[in-house]
């Protein structure tokens, strides 16, 4: 397996976090992103005190959203959407792969359900590669709970990773990395442009978590 050095932006919350653990925990180098470095700090001390006794673990650390990206090879994007594209053009991304798990949800009295894009012509995913254009963004993890990440298991056997983008050498960073997820590979599942379907598909996920009481994930039958 090749092993990254991974820059989680939105590092502090609990996506990015367990994610980051997730990595960690197979062997990738980890540095957890955030406004301010001394917010990040204590995040990673807090992951790196869960993986003590972890054979083959990687080293988690703390910086700014800035510095964090500068020596990464693969920048994951696990940001609220409010204020998603101010802060990726900031961000030094030029010639890394960049993996979005951004939902850009809303909510209201009815329940959870996915923001309309660009008029329905767009998605977080792609808004980043409008912004990024010399970064490779694909789109991936958008289903997986922050709760069973952070979970003891050491992988989430019931999940894929749903892993879509335009450019065949994004995509396998992605698939290859849903092994430290899952323990399989990401599955591809088209182009970028199909984060126009994956990503509201989280509101559907999270309807179901409240009315079974449950965290639920994707699993795609006929393939393993």
């Amino acid at each position: 397996m090749t092993t990254f050095r991974i820059a989680v932006i939105g590092g502090t919350g609990p996506q990015g976090k367990a994610l980051g653990y997730r990595f960690a925990r197979h062997g990738h180098t980890v540095v957890l992103g955030s406004r301010a470095a001394e917010k990040a700090v204590p995040v990673a001390e807090e992951v790196t005190a869960r993986l003590s006794g972890v054979e083959g673990a990687g080293e988690v650390t703390g910086a700014s959203n800035a510095d964090a990206c500068a020596g990464a090879d693969v920048v994951l994007l696990a940001v609220p959407y409010d204020g998603h594209d101010e802060l990726v053009a900031t961000l030094p991304l030029e010639g890394k792969v960049v993996i979005s798990c951004v939902n850009p949800l809303a909510f209201d009295k009815q329940g959870p359900h996915g923001r309309i894009i660009d008029d329905g012509a767009g998605s977080a995913a792609e808004s980043a590669q409008r912004i990024a254009p010399e970064a490779t963004v694909v789109g991936a993890f958008h289903h997986v709970s922050a709760v069973t990440l952070w979970g003891d298991a050491d992988y989430l056997d019931d999940e894929d990773v749903l892993v879509c983008g335009d450019t065949a050498e994004g995509k396998e960073v992605a698939i290859e990395l849903a092994r430290s997820v899952t323990g399989r590979d990401g599955i591809d599942a088209g182009k970028l442009r199909l984060a126009r379907q994956l990503e509201p598909l989280t509101a559907v996920l999270i309807s179901i978590n409240k009315r079974y009481k449950a965290h639920s994930g994707v699993r795609i039958s006929g393939l393993h």
